[in-house]
């Protein structure tokens, strides 16, 4: 029974996923094919279109997916909470290096995986007029320094890349 749910359709969902994400690593999206995926999954044409229309569907759930489980990771957590929340998130973008790339390589850099802005601090730190000029300016900035970290793979510690955010945020 293909129920929505069920053990199996996930099993396959995520094989085809990791997949995907693996040859995502060495092709752009649009040389990447339904022939490729079940090629090298194993599995039948018919169970990735049981759970994809087509490759930019699958791409489109697997940034879903990413940005679930980022937010997941981080739901409860205060991100500019001093240094501490913002060397957790470089410490998780360092141990999960692909995770990051394939969400930047889909090209879903116009936004960050969550609101990762803490419109408390803005607040605190008095930038009240104007606000959307600021966020989006903070949101690409950082979006900017961690896809430069990840192209020169990771080469500075997650505490130093905190310390560069801080810098940034505070030395305005």
């Amino acid at each position: 029974m293909n129920v929505k749910n069920n053990k199996r359709r996930k099993e396959s969902q995520e094989k085809i996923m990791r997949t995907f994400i693996e040859l995502l690593q060495t092709r752009d999206i649009k040389e990447i094919t339904v022939s490729d995926i079940i090629k090298n999954t194993g599995l039948n044409r018919s169970t990735f279109y049981a759970n994809f229309a087509d490759i930019f569907d699958l791409a489109d759930k697997t940034r879903e997916k990413l940005e679930n489980d980022f937010s997941n990771l981080f739901a409860d957590y205060d991100y500019f909470n001093e240094h501490t929340g913002a060397l957790k998130m470089f410490k998780h973008i360092k141990e999960n290096q692909i995770f990051y790339k394939t969400y930047f390589k889909l090209c879903y850099d116009d936004k960050f995986l969550v609101s990762i802005y803490d419109a408390r601090r803005a607040e605190k730190e008095h930038i009240d007029s104007n606000i959307k000029y600021h966020i989006e300016f903070f949101r690409n900035g950082l979006n900017a320094i961690i896809k430069i970290w990840l192209a020169e793979g990771c080469k500075e510690s997650p505490e130093e890349m905190a310390e560069v955010l801080k810098q940034e945020y505070r030395g305005r």
